[in-house]
């Protein structure tokens, strides 16, 4: 009767299909649980996931918050998971601390449990390199301004309050590469460096980059160097900047690598991006639930990290030395959205 109840509860919410013939998936199948459907990072994450899932003959199930923060859908797709007999779960979690026990019920269900964004609770962790990512962008800028970096008034415009880790990873990554001392790494705000004008938040979306930058150009309408937890509070961060005619001398960075991002570094509106690969995540993290169904193997961390390397690179068209870079015509051939 659970099984019934929780099939019919989530019908609505599940998006994939089967890929496979009767027999292929009766022997594997796997779930792939996004924070929304409507996020161009995970239609591409989706996409992956559903491509190679077809080419393994995996049966591939896809569900999805209804909206980002919606951690009680999430919860009840791996109830659904686990009763379907499921062989593995991806995850991009929308509560990484709240999902910690249903993502234990699921691996003492026997699942393989990967998720797509860190998460210390699951088997292994399919990501990108934020730090990395932030380092690159750092290394860009200060390279870019050369010695006026080091006289350079920076601000950071953050995910949210909570300072989930994407979002420390980026920002602290960021200070390393463009020679700040970081302080505690894990936390966002501790510094003391003179060139830091302050952080905001902006929610991840325009509207809170646009907001989060007037604000701090109150605090110093000097700033000439601006970190963006992601393109889309890039776009407000110069809208903003352009609205008091600053947006040809304040050099923005940001990390990300969908289509529009890549566009904005294109036409100058952003100095440069690390671009980051959701298909790649998805489809690596189908092969990994194949081969644990196939030989009970788990998945190994990259070497040197504790999670599986999907790959960053930095997008602009002003290259430097010392830093690697691809240029925008490469990046809008590897975007999403």
């Amino acid at each position: 009767m659970k099984k019934t109840v929780l099939s019919a509860a989530f019908g609505a919410l599940a998006m994939g299909v089967a890929f496979a013939s009767p027999s292929q998936a009766a022997e594997v199948s796997a779930c792939l649980i996004t924070k929304t459907d409507t996020n161009p990072f995970f239609v591409k994450m989706k996409e992956g996931a559903a491509a190679k899932a077809k080419e393994l003959g995996v049966t591939l199930k896809s569900y999805a918050g209804k909206i980002d923060g919606d951690s009680e859908s999430q919860v009840a797709a791996i109830e659904t998971c686990i009763a379907d007999g499921a062989k593995g779960i991806l995850i991009a979690a929308s509560d990484t601390q709240g999902i910690v026990p249903q993502v234990q019920k699921a691996r003492d269900a026997g699942l393989l449990v990967i998720a797509l964004e860190p998460l210390d609770a699951a088997d292994a962790t399919f990501a990108t390199d934020n730090l990395l990512a932030g380092k690159l962008i750092g290394q860009w800028a200060a390279a870019t301004l050369g010695d006026a970096a080091k006289e350079a008034k920076v601000a950071f415009l953050d995910l949210t309050p909570s300072q989930p880790s994407v979002d420390v990873l980026r920002d602290q990554g960021f200070m390393i590469g463009f020679g700040i001392d970081p302080k505690d790494p894990n936390k966002i705000g501790d510094e003391d460096d003179p060139r830091i004008v302050g952080h905001d938040i902006t929610n991840g979306n325009e509207e809170g980059g646009r907001t989060a930058m007037e604000n701090l150009l109150q605090k110093d309408p000097t700033i000439n160097v601006v970190h963006t937890i992601n393109e889309p509070a890039a776009a407000g961060a110069y809208e903003a900047l352009k609205s008091v005619g600053r947006e040809k001398d304040v050099l923005i960075v940001s990390v990300d690598g969908g289509c529009p991002g890549v566009k904005n570094v294109a036409e100058g509106v952003i100095g440069a991006t690390s671009q980051q690969y959701p298909l790649m995540m998805a489809a690596l993290g189908i092969e990994a639930i194949k081969k644990f169904a196939d030989t009970g193997e788990k998945p190994t961390p990259t070497e040197g990290k504790d999670f599986v390397d999907t790959g960053v690179s930095l997008v602009t068209d002003k290259p430097v030395s010392g830093v690697e870079s691809i240029d925008t015509k490469t990046g809008m051939e590897k975007c999403w959205g």
